[in-house]
């Protein structure tokens, strides 16, 4: 008796001979659904030079990834190595603050640098020939896709330079301006084994979160540096969202029919996001860039402040000097985080995992209210 699989070969086989083609019965439908979940916009390219067919029908898919592998400046100079820096992002400075405010200026200065001209998004040739290889925009590898919904856009490093470590991760929403943002910061992050809760007694019910005092900030958090950094971060999260947010203008202006665009980074630091509301706006207001950088301005601002010395969550992970900032632009009346709901669902959400869990525990602290100009 012979396997299936040999009679299935000569039965292939036989189709090829005769001119059937058994792949060509797959509907249309089917195969953009495999191109859907395929998704990554290199290997949909690569798609594309298989047949016609493929080539007709890849610009058609819905959603799409680009994965840029190499930021540049604008004059096809590396950017890490114009700002002296390693390239791949691994190497951080060290040396406390310093390394903070090193993290600002390299931002500061990767906006003047324009490090957003062109994305390495071509295949890498195999033999040391990248440094002269073709760059692309994101803008040029998607110029041939026409209808897609969902775009998400992931970066190669983050934006802001941290310590080994330390805590920082935020996410943003933008129309035409800031809409909104969430910042999640520590000093210390450890990761530990998960524990079990403690047993609720007369004098400790376990339902009830547990705060240090009132829940008051210390006086130390403001003479040894702890609120300038959180300033610090404010500052750099907010600046590293308003240059990945005019990386966009082009690409939402070429693609009418988007309806949801995240652009994030290999290190899930940052996070833009923008739904259909938010594109439109976009689309229909002027952006107001900065004058002195390559970024969307950021309009005056009100901000939520919220610290714990110190937080342990559920599964062993433990974040010291834990501080949730939320801010909304001042006289915002639109778009998400309008209303206090929206805005209380949108803080809950904004990350997943254990940080989940330590918004949470933070939103019910004490909040501090603080007000920031535009720049």
């Amino acid at each position: 008796m012979q396997s299936r699989h040999r009679v299935f070969a000569e039965d292939l086989l036989l189709a090829q001979l005769q001119g059937e083609d058994h792949f060509d019965n797959v509907p249309d439908s089917l195969v953009l659904l495999i191109f859907n979940k395929l998704a990554d916009a290199r290997s949909l390219g690569r798609c594309s030079a298989v047949s016609k067919r493929f080539n007709a029908l890849v610009p058609l898919v819905d959603d799409a990834c680009l994965r840029i592998d190499r930021v540049i400046s604008s004059d096809s100079a590396d950017a890490d190595d114009a700002l002296g820096v390693s390239g791949g992002g691994a190497q951080r400075q060290r040396g406390g603050a310093g390394a903070v405010f090193s993290g600002v200026l390299k931002t500061v200065l990767s906006a003047v640098l324009k490090p957003f001209g062109h994305c390495d998004a071509g295949v890498r040739s195999g033999h040391g020939g990248s440094k002269h290889a073709p760059h692309h925009s994101p803008a040029q590898v998607l110029k041939n896709f026409s209808s897609i919904r969902n775009l998400r856009m992931e970066l190669p490093v983050s934006d802001v330079g941290t310590d080994d470590g330390v805590l920082l991760k935020w996410k943003a929403v933008f129309g035409s301006t800031l809409q909104t943002c969430v910042i999640l910061g520590g000093t210390k992050l450890d990761y530990g084994a998960p524990h079990p809760p403690p047993a609720p007694t007369a004098e400790h019910d376990a339902s009830q979160p547990q705060q240090q005092g009132d829940g008051s900030i210390p006086e130390s958090f403001y003479t040894n540096g702890g609120l300038k950094l959180r300033v610090v971060w404010t500052i750099s999260s907010l600046i590293a969202a308003a240059t990945r947010h005019y990386l966009l203008r082009e690409i939402v202006k070429e693609h009418p029919t988007l309806q949801r665009v995240e652009l994030t980074d290999a290190h899930g630091q940052g996070n833009l996001c923008m739904e259909r509301p938010q594109l439109k706006e976009f689309t229909d207001k002027p952006l107001a860039a900065a004058a002195t950088a390559n970024r969307t301005q950021v309009p005056a601002c009100n901000m939520k402040l919220r610290y714990a010395p110190m937080l342990e969550l559920s599964d062993g992970t433990r974040i010291q000097g834990a501080t949730l900032v939320v801010i909304k632009p001042v006289g915002e009346t639109g778009g998400i985080g309008a209303g206090r709901k929206d805005l209380d669902e949108f803080v809950a959400d904004a990350f997943d995992g254990p940080f989940r869990e330590a918004v949470s525990m933070l939103s019910k602290r004490r909040t501090y209210l603080l007000e920031m100009n535009g720049f």
